[in-house]
C-alpha cells in the first residue's frame, strides 16, 4: 500500500511541476489572459515583504484578490503604468519542487525560481521561493494562492512590470 501512495504522490509532483512549467512559460510570454484563466475565484497571488504568514494584515509587495489581478494586467495590456512601459523581457526558471501538503482538494507544492529580467539593456537576476496551493479539479490544477519570497523583498526594490 505504501507503494501505490508513494507512486500517487510522486505522479502529482510530475503534474504539478508541468502545471508551474506552463504558467512560468506563459508569464515569459506575457499571456496574460491564459494566466489569469489559471487562477480559482478566491485566489491571491501574494509577495510578501519580510518573513511571516498573515499576509491580509502586513505590509506586502502586493497581495491581490481576482479583481486586483486583473486590474494589474489591465495595466501591463494597456501600458497604463509607467513601470510598463515598455514591457520588460523575462527568462524564468523554476525547480526544487517538493510537495508539502495534499488535503482535501488542494495540493501545496514549493520550489525555487530564479528571474532574469531585460529591459533598458540591462538585465537584473532575482531570487524566490515559492509556495503554490493549488485546487484539483476536473480539468486539472487551478492557482487558490501563489506566495513569492523574494530573497531580498525587505532590502531596495524597483518597480516591476512583469508578475513572478
Amino acid at each position: 500500500m505504501n507503494e501505490m501512495i508513494k507512486k500517487e504522490k510522486e505522479l502529482l509532483l510530475r503534474d504539478a511541476e508541468a502545471f508551474i512549467w506552463a504558467e512560468a512559460d506563459m508569464l515569459d510570454r506575457q499571456e496574460y489572459d491564459a494566466w489569469l484563466a489559471l487562477w480559482s475565484d478566491e485566489g491571491f497571488y501574494t509577495l510578501p515583504i519580510g518573513d511571516g504568514d498573515d499576509f491580509d494584515n502586513a505590509l506586502n509587495l502586493c497581495h491581490d484578490d481576482a479583481k486586483m489581478r486583473r486590474d494589474r494586467i489591465t495595466r501591463f495590456q494597456q501600458g497604463f503604468s509607467i513601470s510598463s512601459a515598455p514591457p520588460a523581457q523575462t527568462v524564468r526558471t523554476v525547480s526544487r519542487f517538493v510537495i508539502d501538503k495534499v488535503e482535501g482538494d488542494g495540493v501545496t507544492v514549493r520550489c525555487a525560481e530564479h528571474l532574469i529580467e531585460d529591459k533598458f539593456g540591462r538585465q537584473r537576476i532575482w531570487a524566490a521561493n515559492l509556495t503554490y496551493t493549488l485546487v484539483v479539479t476536473p480539468s486539472g490544477f487551478m492557482i487558490r494562492h501563489k506566495v513569492v519570497r523574494l530573497l531580498n523583498s525587505d532590502g531596495m526594490l524597483n518597480s516591476f512590470s512583469y508578475l513572478f
